[in-house]
C-alpha cells in the first residue's frame, strides 16, 4: 500500500487524493487553510493545518517515509520552490511538483523535484490527441514527443497476426495492450491475431500514427 504526502489542496491536489483514495493509499494532506482542509477529511488517513514554508514544519511530518510526495501549490511558484527543495533536503524519496509555465519547470527540476505536472498542458495534449481523429479513444502523454494512444484496429491490420505484421519494423509503432469490449489484454503474443472490433494501445509520436489512422 503507498503511503503519500499532498501538500496544498489545489484543485490539482484535490484531485489526486480523491483518486489515491479509491486505490486505498494512505494519504496525508497539508494546506494552511481550514476551510479547503475540511471538506477533505474523509478521503484522507490524515490531514495537517500548516504552513510547510515555516521551519521545522516539514520535518516534523516525518516526509522520508512516505512513498510520494506531491507539492500542489497552484500558483505560489515561491512556496512551491521552497516546499520542494526542503522535501528533498529532508530525504524525500519521490517528489512531483504541480507547475503552472515551462520556466516553472526548469527552476523544480534543478531544485529538487523528481518529476513535474503540468495539469493545463496534460489535459490539452491529452484532448487534443483524442479529438484529432474518430479512430483515437484515449492518449497518453510520454517524454519526447511519445504517446500512448488507445485506437481501433486499422483496416489494413484487420484479420492479421502481429508476426506477419512485423508492425515496429514497418512503422515504429509498439503495440502494448489490447482491449476487446471492457476486457484487457496486456500480454500479446506474437500469433495474436487482431480483429476490427477490438482496440489496441500503441505506443509512438503523432507522426508515425497519422501513416496507419
Amino acid at each position: 500500500m503507498k503511503s503519500v504526502l499532498i501538500i496544498g489542496m489545489s484543485t490539482f491536489g484535490q484531485h489526486l487524493l480523491m483518486e489515491f483514495s479509491k486505490k486505498d493509499a494512505e494519504v496525508m494532506i497539508v494546506d494552511k487553510d481550514e476551510n479547503v482542509i475540511t471538506p477533505m477529511l474523509d478521503y484522507a488517513i490524515s490531514a495537517k493545518i500548516a504552513d510547510c514554508t515555516k521551519p521545522g514544519v516539514l520535518e516534523s511530518f516525518g516526509v522520508d517515509e512516505f512513498d510520494r510526495c506531491f507539492v500542489c501549490l497552484g500558483g505560489h511558484f515561491t512556496e512551491s520552490l521552497e516546499v520542494t527543495y526542503q522535501l528533498k533536503e529532508l530525504g524525500a524519496k519521490r517528489v512531483i511538483s504541480e507547475v503552472n509555465r515551462d520556466i516553472e519547470k526548469k527552476f523544480l527540476l534543478r531544485n529538487g523535484a523528481d518529476a513535474v505536472i503540468y495539469p493545463e498542458e496534460d489535459i490539452a495534449i491529452r484532448t487534443v490527441g483524442m479529438e484529432i481523429s474518430d479512430n483515437i479513444f484515449d492518449a497518453i502523454s510520454l517524454a519526447d514527443g511519445f504517446m500512448i494512444y488507445e485506437i481501433a484496429v486499422p483496416e489494413i491490420w484487420a484479420g492479421k497476426n502481429l508476426k506477419d505484421l512485423k508492425i515496429r519494423e514497418k512503422y515504429d509503432i509498439s503495440i502494448i495492450a489490447r482491449k476487446i469490449g471492457e476486457h484487457l489484454i496486456p500480454v500479446i503474443s506474437p500469433d495474436s491475431i487482431l480483429e476490427k472490433s477490438e482496440h489496441i494501445f500503441v505506443v509512438c509520436s503523432e507522426d508515425k500514427l497519422k501513416k496507419i489512422i
